[in-house]
């Protein structure tokens, strides 16, 4: 099976790097890699620079830079378009490190035929689990993510994950090319959060099905991009912004009826989460967040979009 691997970067070469250094060690070797810059002129010209043509073991990588920063869910597309013959495209975070037997792991999943997407098990540097999978909660607008604060080294149920997630973490997701034929692109317009939510609940919607690889093993810096991997009352504006804003317009796309008793919900949960640990900033954050879903505000936001593009 021919992999095309699409990584989204945004000025963080090291990571990439890291990643690439990574992959070079992969068991499985029919892959080609492509990476989306979406940081500007100046960070693309860095990667072009700085990385090379192929890894060792022959495959290609091949280096493409968005027209400004579109987000997450439009890199993963326009990579995803560069590499039209694969038969499968694992999308990466720049900050993973996927073990030699990852790629390998999943592809066995998905040869088995009887899925169209497989997910991996993630762990983070303090060797505990961040996901095996995800389990998106409807009437609350909350992703949990499976097997979450476990030990790395635990034994995990393959079966019991598959039967109870509904989305793969975007940070590792391995999509056949009949699922992207069937489910379409990645939505654009949520521009970071929540995008691989959206996609695999349509998917499933539409039919498709969702594989679990336990053996896959993938590192997870965790937000080195964002700021993600912060404390509450550290986390900056996107991220809290993104998240809140996303979950309300995830709603209305897919679940419109509930639109208002999950709204309502989200503001309960907001205040759980800033207001009780006295994250007053990120309260506010989260609170404008809320608001742009109730308006359908879409896209990159405007201090995003007006921001000069400039490489680190």
């Amino acid at each position: 099976m021919h992999v095309a691997i699409a990584i989204v970067g945004y000025r963080n070469f090291g990571d990439i790097s890291r990643c690439l250094t990574a992959l070079a060690a992969s068991c499985h070797s029919d892959f080609r890699v492509v990476i989306c810059e979406n940081g500007g002129l100046e960070a693309l010209q860095r990667l072009v620079d700085r990385l090379p043509v192929r890894l060792p073991g022959g495959q290609t990588i091949t280096i493409v830079g968005a027209h400004g920063n579109v987000g997450y869910a439009a890199g993963v597309n326009l990579a995803i378009a560069q590499a039209p013959d694969a038969d499968a495209w694992w999308v990466l975070n720049p900050d993973t490190q996927p073990e030699p037997g990852a790629l390998a792991a999943c592809v066995d999943r998905l040869e088995k035929g009887d899925c169209d997407a497989v997910g991996a098990a993630i762990h983070l540097p303090n060797k505990t689990v961040q996901s095996y999978g995800g389990r998106w909660q409807v009437l609350l607008a909350r992703a949990v993510s499976l097997g979450h604060g476990v030990s790395a080294l635990s034994a995990v149920n393959a079966t019991h994950v598959e039967r109870h997630q509904n989305f793969i973490s975007g940070a590792c997701m391995l999509v056949t090319r009949r699922f992207v034929q069937i489910t379409g692109p990645m939505s654009e317009d949520y521009f970071l959060y929540c995008e691989e939510v959206e996609w695999f609940l349509r998917s499933r919607a539409l039919g498709m099905r969702l594989g679990f690889a336990p053996e896959a093993r993938v590192l997870h810096q965790v937000g080195t991009t964002t700021g993600s991997g912060e404390s509450f009352n550290r986390m900056p504006k996107t991220p809290v912004y993104l998240n809140e804003r996303n979950r309300i317009l995830l709603t209305r796309d897919l679940f419109p009826a509930l639109l208002p008793a999950v709204a309502a919900g989200a503001l309960c949960v907001i205040a759980m989460r800033f207001a009780r640990r006295g994250a007053w900033v990120q309260l506010g954050f989260a609170l404008q967040g809320w608001i742009a879903g109730l308006r359908n505000q879409r896209g990159a936001p405007t201090w995003i979009s007006d921001a000069p593009i400039k490489a680190l």
